[in-house]
């Protein structure tokens, strides 16, 4: 319970009817949720406009209703709060409510289109084997004190967000590594938050669907190092091309890591294989069970964050040499005929190209590499035949499948894809709708010695199909087919 002008500290106000002096019991955007005594904030989302449910949140117990514009008719009793953007003002108002737990921890950003879930969860089990409790939120989990939760967004509301932070602190932890998506910024669930620090990793074709187009994406993306606090850190990675572009008008102190010019921060590989790698980072060589240029971009930023931190860099390297592969990022097993198969979450043109040339600059090119992907539904179109591109031109055999459908059919996915194969490429190219029955015809094409790369769904326990999710996993699914198990 909280006074409501206290609730309401640092937030831009147009107007108010009502008295700020009453108690506020809780905080709600979702009218379906609120109890008596809760404080209501309309928000306009893609698909509703809170503004709608002004009056089933009354009915439903709400003392206070923060939103843009009055309803018709103001019910006595209750206070009306307008302002000019009511998802900003949900992040200031959680924030307040929960006593800001972000100001009570490290918290650390990690934004980019590729290597967000790898760079945060890399940074939880280091900063873990350092001796720190840590917090983890990310697309594949929410993680800390032995709890642990499957994540449905990237980047949660902002009213979960600090309810997981306010447990965090309650539980003893002190750092939390934190994935920022472009949504997340947009849709201002990161608004309130205190980030120690920020690390930016690249920028591909993605979301296009959402932010209509690349610089819009971009500038998003911006926006999270726009509003980082002098006392924070901004990390970035001037490999990409729009790694210094992030940094122009923060406050935050400017670092930067890279493999192919001069960086705060420098790494490069010295051998190579499935099995892992022999890295120099900062001119100390230290071996990592990770495979594939793109993760040595994702332990030099691990290993920056941790030395500006505090950490030493024997100690750092110490542990970088224990992480293991993320879930669904590059997961390999081989069979005993000696057939390689990877797991992978590539699913944008630059994360395929990246995995696939990790893997051709690891094989001697005697065997066949054979790729499985596809791309979602009712997603970004535009990267489709980009997909089918690079696949069909990286690989020596293709197979283009489903992914998670959705909406559309999975077939006119297949076709829009196929648009981007080169007519040289065309042989290559089998089309198997069902995901299944893809994999097992890869099981039946593969000789000894021979590659599999599963791309596009990695950590994904499940397919959506026409509004319904079912199960699917496809690691167990090519241990079942090249293995022979029933996991």
């Amino acid at each position: 319970m909280k006074k409501l002008q206290d609730i309401l500290y640092g937030v831009s106000i147009e107007s108010i009817v009502g008295s700020t002096a009453l108690m506020v019991d809780s905080i709600e955007f979702d009218s379906r949720k609120i109890n008596q005594g809760a404080l209501f904030v309309a928000q306009k989302g893609v698909a509703s406009d809170g503004h709608d449910f002004i009056a089933n949140a009354i009915l439903n117990g709400a003392v206070v209703v923060v939103c843009e514009r009055l309803p018709k008719t103001c019910q006595t009793g209750i206070v009306y709060v307008v302002v000019p953007n009511a998802s900003e003002a949900l992040g200031l108002i959680a924030a307040n409510f929960y006593n800001h737990p972000s100001h009570k921890l490290t918290l650390i950003g990690v934004t980019g289109t590729n290597g967000k879930t790898t760079i945060a969860s890399l940074l939880f089990d280091l900063f873990s084997g350092l001796g720190y409790s840590c917090g983890l939120i990310s697309t594949v989990k929410i993680t800390y004190h032995k709890k642990q939760w499957d994540s449905s967004h990237t980047t949660p509301d902002v009213l979960s967000l600090n309810q997981y932070l306010l447990d965090m602190v309650a539980s003893g932890i002190t750092h939390c590594f934190m994935e920022v998506s472009s949504h997340g910024i947009a849709q201002k669930r990161i608004t309130g938050l205190h980030f120690t620090g920020g690390v930016f990793t690249n920028l591909t074709h993605d979301h296009l669907d959402y932010h209509g187009d690349f610089k819009s994406y971009r500038d998003t993306k911006k926006l999270f190092f726009d509003q980082l606090p002098k006392t924070a850190f901004a990390l970035t990675n001037i490999d990409d091309k729009n790694g210094a572009f992030m940094l122009q008008n923060t406050k935050a102190k400017k670092y930067s890591y890279a493999l192919k010019q001069h960086a705060d921060f420098k790494a490069q590989i010295l051998e190579c294989e499935f099995s892992g790698m022999l890295l120099k980072i900062q001119d100390q060589e230290v071996w990592t069970s990770l495979v594939g240029e793109f993760n040595v971009q994702n332990m030099l930023s691990v290993y920056a964050v941790a030395e500006l931190l505090g950490e030493t860099p024997l100690n750092i390297l110490k542990q970088v040499s224990l992480l293991k592969s993320i879930r669904g990022r590059f997961e390999t097993f081989q069979t005993n005929d000696k057939v390689t198969v990877v797991i992978d979450y590539a699913h944008t043109p630059d994360a395929l190209e990246n995995v696939l040339q990790t893997i051709n600059k690891i094989r001697t090119k005697n065997e066949i590499l054979i790729t499985i992907v596809g791309c979602g539904g009712n997603r970004d179109q535009e990267k489709r035949p980009m997909i089918g591109n690079k696949a069909a031109s990286l690989s020596d055999k293709v197979i283009f499948t489903s992914d998670n459908p959705r909406n559309e059919e999975p077939a006119s996915i297949i076709s829009q894809i196929m648009e981007g194969v080169a007519p040289e490429d065309f042989k290559k190219v089998m089309k198997v709708t069902h995901r299944e029955e893809a994999i097992a015809v890869a099981g039946n094409l593969v000789n000894q010695g021979d590659i599999v790369l599963i791309a596009g769904k990695g950590h994904e326990t499940y397919q959506e199909i026409e509004g319904k999710k079912f199960p699917f996993n496809d690691m167990e699914i090519a241990q079942k087919i090249f293995l022979n198990t029933n996991n």
